[in-house]
């Protein structure tokens, strides 16, 4: 029988190299699906994930099937107004398509049951995130970022793939 339980841990310091490349090698298909290459290097950088993990609040977690890992994600809890972020969410691609991010994710809101409301975004070109979130997570679009209307806290417009178009969304607990 086959255990279908998906585990949430702590991301030891050790294995951040690994699961920087890993998260860079998910992130990497849509871009080039949608582009053809990836622009300038890795999305996102070295620099901006040692940035993320360090964060204020940030927790680095490993998503782990049958005792292998098989993504991470990384979350921002406020522990003052309990509006938490999701910054970075993956799963490896050769564990697509098994049902292992839903669980993650869900097993992501039972790790913090205090959150009021949990907020993400993604670029407006990663069809497949945009169908997760509101269609399997049940996060709404709340707000869409363009040249017209930047988003003051994210990457700028040069930053990324589709000149810094992407969704933020929110879901209320």
């Amino acid at each position: 029988m086959t255990n279908d339980t998906v585990t949430l841990a702590p991301a030891h310091p050790d294995d951040l190299p690994a699961f920087k490349r890993e998260l860079q090698e998910a992130f990497a298909i849509a871009v080039v699906a949608e582009f053809g290459a990836l622009p300038d290097g890795p999305i996102p950088s070295d620099d901006d994930l040692d940035a993320t993990f360090v964060h204020p609040g940030a927790v680095v977690l490993r998503i782990r099937h049958e005792g292998r890992a098989v993504g991470g994600a990384v979350v921002t809890i406020d522990g003052e107004t309990y509006r938490n972020t999701l910054d970075l969410f993956f799963v490896s691609p050769g564990a697509h398509g098994r049902g292992l991010g839903r669980r993650a994710w869900f097993a992501i809101e039972r790790l913090f049951p205090q959150t009021r409301v949990w907020e993400t975004h993604t670029p407006y070109f990663e069809k497949r995130n945009i169908h997760f979130y509101v269609n399997v997570c049940g996060f709404r679009i709340v707000e869409f970022f363009s040249a017209h209307h930047p988003d003051p806290h994210g990457p700028g417009q040069d930053d990324l793939p589709g000149d810094g178009e992407a969704f933020r969304f929110e879901k209320v607990m």
